[in-house]
């Protein structure tokens, strides 16, 4: 059966690695934005930096280097394939990244469906050529290397 571009990005919001990075998002949502705890600021700051050369990668359409440069969780729930097909019909569409600010950082150790760690949640306000207001979602994840890594992502 043949799948429209809108099926398919359908598909990909209801995947089972999406349905865990929901989980990631509604916490996120659900948070009141607001600045980060001073004891937090490092690990924000680190965060948002991994976050940033991700989306990096991500904007400049190197969609396989940026699921070799994930989180293995986020590699254990979606294949290279999955990603790359699920990114493409997601941000194709939407054209180039005209601008991109963070709206909340929130740094947590517990996410909902996701295993206990350290986690930041950021929302950039993105405006990009085919669409002027959108938000994405990023959740870098320390990884055991004391790295973040890019453990979920979502844009609306």
């Amino acid at each position: 059966m043949r799948c429209s571009s809108a099926s398919r990005q359908s598909d990909l919001l209801t995947g089972v690695a999406v349905k865990q990075l929901l989980g990631v998002i509604l916490a996120g949502l659900l948070v009141v934005a607001a600045a980060a705890a001073p004891d937090d600021a490092e690990q924000v700051a680190g965060a948002e930096a991994a976050a940033l050369a991700w989306l990096a990668l991500t904007d400049s359409g190197s969609y396989a280097q940026s699921w070799d440069q994930a989180a293995g969780m986020f590699q254990g729930a979606i294949s290279r394939e999955s990603w790359i097909s699920a990114v493409v019909n997601a941000r194709q569409p939407l054209g180039k990244v005209i601008s991109r600010k963070v709206k909340s950082a929130l740094y947590t150790r517990s996410l909902p469906g996701a295993p206990a760690g350290e986690y930041v949640v950021i929302q950039y306000d993105t405006q990009f050529e085919q669409k002027a207001t959108a938000s994405e979602f990023v959740t870098p994840f320390r990884d055991k290397d004391g790295s973040w890594k890019v453990s979920g992502y979502y844009v609306k």
